[in-house]
């Protein structure tokens, strides 16, 4: 399984330094939704990481379809403060690990 990560060039900086590969770098949020939808389809793809505030940008059907998803695994990750990893993990565990 691969790791992809999606957002703004200052984002996937570090993943490109750490040896992930597969970057995307959409110029507007058409690219990024399509860019997201297709590596929703991709077998290949295990995780997608995806910058929070481009995630928080997405239209609502979208969002909830990148949240339900168990493959790939989409993690929204930054500095603006996102429950829904943790939600994710709550519902799937029945443990809030955070407390």
């Amino acid at each position: 399984m691969e790791i992809a990560v999606v957002g703004p060039m200052e984002f996937t900086l570090g993943f490109q330094l750490a040896g992930v590969e597969n970057l995307y770098n959409p110029e507007d949020e058409e690219q990024m939704i399509d860019m997201l939808r297709t590596l929703l389809d991709q077998s290949e793809v295990g995780v997608i990481v995806v910058d929070n505030v481009e995630l928080m940008k997405l239209p609502d059907r979208l969002r909830q379809q990148l949240t339900e998803s168990v493959t790939p695994t989409v993690l929204g990750i930054g500095t603006e403060e996102d429950n829904s990893l943790r939600e994710s993990i709550k519902s799937a565990l029945g443990v809030d690990l955070w407390k």
